[in-house]
């Protein structure tokens, strides 16, 4: 809990602590027996002071903690070993058969044992972590765990898992499947030194396809050595770039970029206003005058990326218009009837027949009428429009009329 302060006396005639965390540490120079008093200090409270004490025992009694593992053979498709507990006890003080557990890995039951050697056969090849844990409390260490990997096999079999692809600088790292094995050596194909972890990770610096080769020794298999290729191909950073235009801006006139990215198939762009695109070559109207900050992210198949920023001026001018009539007859021109405007930040348009009926309504100034209700064209004639918005600096404003629709 929180408080002010706390004030730590450690039973071994050394000075008082008092601090303002209520975490602490202490090294105590002989063995022996000593009360830990700690009192909190919290104006809050209701009692401001609190007292605590813990007793601490400090021993010498250390017992050190080890073991080997050797694999029983001939034969040499044997899957037995045998455990030999090297843990040695402090002067005086033997181990008992119930000093250490003995766990194999492979789910059987636990042995709990003094330190004689232990016999285990597995009954699959695999990994298997072995564990000895020394258990007896006679020990100032217990408990305390030993752990090692066992790769238990008849044949050693090198293989291992890695991402085939990767963007320079690339760290590769490797996932050592192998069966069996004892010691391992990798060589990473770009004349860097062999390599002997388990489980390595090697960075390349420079684009090019890296032939990995994986050497895995066990001196208990039948066939002692095997070996597996596989080919890294590491890629290029795109270079991201564009230009755009007009360099000046012109009022309510769109921005044109034009992408020079080299290396990148995949474009992501953010105008600055909240809009992105994922067109090589995109135009963007800007709604509102300012500065804006541009980025474009170019990436190619396999993901390698690079960035580039730049800042683009806009000027609008609020204002709108609308068409007196459209043809909606597929040729492209004039098929659609769309509010035409700039600024907008708000926007509604409706559209009637001559009957009141509701045909069209949108809120997105981007969306116009195709002539359509419920999917049936409908028939030439003049159809009722109101239209409200709102500009980016607030101002507002509102038609109403009509349309003709023409084939």
């Amino acid at each position: 809990m929180s408080a002010q302060s706390w004030e730590w006396n450690f039973g071994d005639n050394s000075p008082s602590v008092t601090t303002t965390t209520g975490t602490v540490s202490h090294t105590y120079p002989l063995v022996g027996d000593y009360r830990v008093r700690l009192i909190k200090y919290d104006p809050a409270s209701c009692n401001v002071y609190d007292t605590a004490y813990l007793p601490i025992r400090i021993r010498a009694d250390e017992a050190n903690v080890g073991f080997t593992a050797t694999r029983i053979i001939p034969p040499c498709t044997s899957l037995q070993y045998r455990f030999d507990n090297n843990s040695t006890p402090p002067a005086g003080k033997p181990f008992t058969n119930q000093s250490f557990v003995w766990d194999f890995g492979d789910n059987t039951p636990t042995v709990t044992a003094d330190a004689a050697t232990q016999f285990h056969q597995y009954a699959a090849e695999g990994v298997y972590n072995v564990t000895l844990t020394l258990v007896d409390t006679n020990y100032c260490n217990a408990p305390e765990k030993v752990t090692q990997q066992l790769r238990v096999a008849a044949n050693v079999v090198a293989r291992f898992e890695t991402p085939a692809d990767g963007c320079v600088p690339y760290t590769a790292v490797f996932n050592n499947t192998s069966s069996g094995g004892v010691t391992f050596e990798w060589d990473f194909g770009d004349g860097s030194p062999i390599a002997t972890d388990v489980y390595p990770e090697h960075t390349y610096t420079a684009p090019g396809t890296y032939p990995v080769k994986l050497r895995a020794y066990d001196p208990n298999t039948c066939n002692l050595v095997d070996s597996t290729t596989f080919n890294i191909t590491v890629h290029a950073i795109p270079v991201a770039g564009f230009d755009y235009a007009p360099l000046k801006p012109q009022e309510n006139t769109p921005t044109t970029f034009t992408n020079t990215s080299t290396g990148a198939s995949i474009y992501w762009w953010t105008f600055g206003d909240g809009d992105t695109s994922t067109l090589a070559n995109p135009v963007h109207q800007y709604n509102k005058t300012g500065t804006y900050d541009v980025c474009l992210v170019a990436e190619n198949d396999f993901l390698c990326a690079d960035t580039i920023c730049q800042t683009v001026d806009a000027i609008v001018i609020p204002l709108f218009d609308v068409p007196s009539a459209f043809s909606p007859n597929g040729d492209g021109q004039n098929d659609v009837f769309m509010v035409r405007g700039f600024g907008i930040s708000k926007f509604n348009l409706k559209v009637f027949n001559r009957w009141g009926q509701l045909m069209f309504e949108t809120n997105n100034p981007k969306v116009g009428w195709d002539g359509r209700f419920k999917g049936q064209i409908q028939p030439m004639d003049a159809y009722a429009f109101t239209v409200v918005l709102e500009f980016s600096d607030g101002q507002k404003g509102s038609r109403t009329g009509s349309v003709t629709l023409l084939r």
